[in-house]
């Protein structure tokens, strides 16, 4: 019964996300998928988890979007997010309520959820609350070097923040939603693993993901085989399938390595 409803939560959202210019189609599908399987078999507090997600970064996508406009451009999509998009941030989520009808009774499920949805949601609030920070941002793997905003790997002290409050709200909701119970201790480790998990993902952007070249607009950008303008874009560096969904996708797991190392360490 609870996957039944789950699926008809997941169905109503997707829906409504895809009138509301959130989703495309295939987006939707894929909201579809993974609303059904953390409404259905995780149950009220995971969705609220993925819910916060969702509603947030979607709201982020629309705001301040004439200071965004520039930025946008380097950006490999548009702010309707399509299946790679959702399936990149809410992959790694999905596999562990999946693991939670397995092992119900586990706390490390929970765990890895909330660190993924973490680790997202602090990358998805640096990408979109950074491009305000007045001064440009610095690559960070040499933060001596500033780069345009927008930049694959590009940090500021905007973008940070944002990515621990991004973080930080995902941690405070499954420390109080715990099925356990209120667990301060998982404030913490969700929160510092989201914020590793963002840092992780600049990462990538700095070193292996695949950065095309515009010759018209004389920019870098993530978008292939066009930019926004309509010319078609060479690479320049990176791996040429590592694209910002599967960098998205390594986010999340990554805030999943991290929560599990600090669990081992704190024994």
């Amino acid at each position: 019964m609870q996957l039944i409803l789950g699926s008809i939560l997941a169905t109503i959202i997707a829906y409504l996300a895809f009138r509301a210019g959130s989703l495309n189609r295939s987006g939707a599908y894929a909201a579809f998928v993974v609303g059904t399987v953390i409404f259905g078999l995780g149950g009220l507090e995971w969705a609220i988890l993925l819910l916060t997600f969702f509603i947030t970064s979607s709201a982020l996508s629309r705001t301040f979007k004439n200071r965004k406009r520039e930025a946008s451009e380097k950006y490999a999509k548009g702010g309707r997010r399509d299946a790679g998009q959702v399936f990149g941030n809410g992959g790694i989520a999905t596999l562990f309520a999946a693991l939670h009808f397995f092992f119900p009774e586990a706390a490390w499920p929970w765990l890895g959820f909330a660190a993924s949805l973490a680790a997202v949601n602090a990358d998805t609030w640096a990408t979109e609350l950074g491009v305000l920070n007045p001064s440009p941002p610095r690559l960070i793997t040499d933060l001596r070097k500033s780069v345009e905003k927008g930049t694959s790997g590009g940090v500021s002290p905007v973008g940070t923040l944002a990515s621990l409050a991004g973080a930080g709200l995902i941690g405070l909701e499954a420390a109080l939603l715990s099925p356990s119970g209120v667990n301060r201790t998982f404030f913490a480790l969700v929160t510092i693993a989201g914020l590793l998990g963002a840092l992780f993902d600049s990462l990538l952007g700095a070193t292996v993901q695949a950065i095309y070249y515009c010759p018209t607009c004389q920019k870098e950008t993530e978008r292939h085989p066009t930019h926004s303008c309509g010319t078609r874009t060479t690479q320049i560096r990176g791996w040429a399938w590592l694209d910002n969904d599967w960098v998205n996708f390594a986010c999340g797991a990554f805030g999943v390595v991290a929560i599990t190392v600090m669990v081992y360490f704190l024994g």
